[in-house]
C-alpha cells in the first residue's frame, strides 16, 4: 500500500479473528462462538459497553517505510511495540518526502490551530516553498555522504539528517491497542500525513476484523 511519494504499510502478520474476540468472551460462561446471526449482537455490547479485553486477543503486525517526522509521532503510542531501522548500522535510504503541491497549497501556518496548517498559498507560492524544501534535503544529503566519505561514524554523520528522510520499522499491537491508534489519528485534526499511514492501517483492520471494525470506527474515512 503506497504512501506518500516514497513511503508505505504492509502487513507482516496477523493473529486472531473476529470469531475468536467471542470465543475470548466467552472462556467465562465456557461457551464458544456461535454464529454471526446471534453472536454479532455479543460483539456489539462488548465494543460498546467497554468490554475491551477480548480485542486484545487478537492483532497485526505492519511494516512502514515513513518520514522521520511521521515515525516520531507514530512512536507516541506507547501501546505498540517497534523495531525500527538504526542509522549507527547502515546508511539511511537516499529517499526523502517533498510534499506535493496541493498539499503545500493547504500547509500554511493555520490561525487557530497552533499544530496545524489550512489552505492559504497559491501555486506559485507552492512551487517557491518545494524548492526551498528540496534544496534544504539535497545540500543535507550530500553533506551526509561526504560525512561518511570522510570516515566519520555513521552515528554521528546522521546528525545532519533531516526529518523529512524515510525511515523503516515495524510496529505490532493487539486490536484494542491499534483501534485506539486509529481513534486518534483518523481524526481531521491529525496531521495529514499521518492520518494517509493512518487509512492505510485502517484497511488491513478493516479486511483482517471486518465486524469490529463497523462497530468501532464505521464513520472513519479509509
Amino acid at each position: 500500500m503506497n504512501v506518500l511519494d516514497h513511503g508505505y504499510v504492509k502487513e507482516v502478520e496477523h493473529w486472531g479473528s473476529d470469531e475468536r474476540i467471542i470465543e475470548s468472551a466467552r472462556m467465562s460462561t465456557d461457551g464458544g462462538f456461535h454464529g454471526w446471526e446471534t453472536d454479532y449482537r455479543l460483539l456489539s455490547f462488548l465494543w460498546q459497553h467497554a468490554h475491551h479485553t477480548p480485542f486484545e486477543m487478537a492483532g497485526v503486525t505492519v511494516e512502514v517505510y515513513a518520514p522521520i517526522f511521521v515515525t516520531r509521532e507514530w512512536e507516541r503510542h506507547r501501546t505498540q511495540s517497534y523495531n525500527e531501522l538504526s542509522g549507527r548500522y547502515v546508511t539511511l535510504p537516499n529517499e526523502y518526502y517533498i510534499p506535493s503541491i496541493e498539499r503545500l497549497m493547504a500547509g500554511k501556518q493555520a490561525n487557530k490551530n497552533k499544530q496545524g496548517s489550512e489552505e492559504g498559498f497559491t501555486h506559485a507560492e507552492a512551487d517557491k516553498l518545494g524548492n526551498h524544501i528540496y534544496w534544504a534535503t539535497h545540500d543535507a544529503r550530500k553533506h551526509y555522504e561526504q560525512l561518511l566519505e570522510s570516515g566519520l561514524a555513521r552515528e554521528l554523520a546522521r546528525l545532519v539528517v533531516p526529518v523529512n528522510q524515510y525511515t523503516r520499522f515495524r510496529a505490532s499491537a493487539n486490536l484494542r491497542n491499534w483501534l485506539g491508534f486509529l481513534g486518534l489519528r483518523l481524526d481531521q485534526a491529525a496531521q495529514w500525513e499521518m492520518r494517509e499511514y493512518a487509512r492505510e492501517v485502517a484497511a488491513i483492520i478493516q479486511q483482517r476484523f471486518p465486524r469490529t471494525f463497523d462497530l468501532a470506527l464505521k464513520e472513519s474515512s479509509v
